[in-house]
């Protein structure tokens, strides 16, 4: 199922104008789960940060054994080739994917080299700049490395984060405040999280329990270039719910403004409206030719 139009697929060297089928019934990736996917964003005439998703779905492949068959520079050399379809006005959401084909003697482990790769283009507007959602507790965990592939962006991990929503939406919440196997804060359901408390900004330091994403870098960057205090350490439910602001920071839009954690309502403050102008004034530097 698609979220958005315009769909273009990459598959097998050709550029298609729909939703391609692309997986075969006895893949691997298709009954073991062994696929990884990055995602990446054009708006505005802006790829922010494009060269490092690619980069980093060779490096999930690499997690779940799945040999990469695409360079970094010749998946971004595709990718601007596929966007050149669509409208500069245009929002698309760019996502690569890898699958294993084959598995060894035992079915499970990947073969090396049996790889399948795809590109999926969408176009998926970006979220109105006052959009916010809500937090609510979860009884669901993030893994840990010893248990589960973490330093992936995995298709395998998603079924977790999917519970994580269907709970805390069931108690009326648009997102979860999820703990790390230790029960300190480690992000949201679905993106990275910060806080701010008198003027500082603080974020969960990673800890292998949560992908330390590509935006969230970006972020911290822009902010301690701007002079702001920005701390990476630990945090618990009590520090967000006496916190001034909260956003989340994920690729699919950027930053998120939290308005409240359980009983908890927070203010879309001027940290969180800062760090969003810092990074549209940021993205522009890395305009699609």
């Amino acid at each position: 199922m698609s979220i958005g139009t315009k769909i273009r697929t990459f598959f097998q060297g050709s550029w298609y104008d729909e939703d391609l089928a692309i997986m075969r019934a006895a893949d691997q990736g298709s009954w073991v789960g062994t696929t990884v996917f990055d995602g990446a964003r054009f708006f505005d005439g802006c790829i922010p940060d494009l060269d490092k998703h690619c980069a980093r779905i060779n490096k999930s492949a690499e997690a779940l054994m799945i040999t990469p068959i695409k360079g970094s520079d010749e998946i971004l050399s595709i990718i601007h080739e596929g966007l050149r379809a669509y409208d500069p006005t245009d929002a698309v959401y760019i996502r690569p994917m890898y699958w294993a084909i084959d598995g060894d003697v035992s079915g499970i482990v990947p073969k090396k080299n049996s790889t399948g790769f795809a590109i999926c283009l969408e176009a998926v507007p970006m979220i109105d700049q006052d959009f916010s959602t809500t937090l609510g507790r979860t009884s669901f965990r993030r893994p840990v490395l010893e248990d589960n592939v973490v330093n992936a962006k995995a298709g395998c991990l998603y079924p977790n984060n999917a519970r994580m929503l269907a709970e805390v939406r069931r108690n009326g919440y648009g997102n979860a405040l999820v703990a790390d196997a230790m029960g300190n804060v480690a992000e949201s359901a679905t993106a990275n999280i910060f806080m701010v408390k008198d003027g500082s900004v603080y974020t969960p330091i990673p800890n292998g329990t949560f992908l330390s994403g590509i935006t969230r870098a970006r972020h911290i960057d822009n902010m301690r270039s701007d002079g702001m205090d920005v701390q990476e350490t630990i945090l618990t439910f009590d520090d967000f719910a006496n916190a001034d602001e909260v956003f989340l920071s994920g690729n699919m839009t950027k930053i998120t403004p939290v308005t409240g954690f359980e009983s908890k309502s927070f203010p879309i403050g001027p940290v969180t409206r800062r760090v969003r102008e810092m990074y549209w004034d940021w993205a522009k530097t890395e305009t699609f030719v």
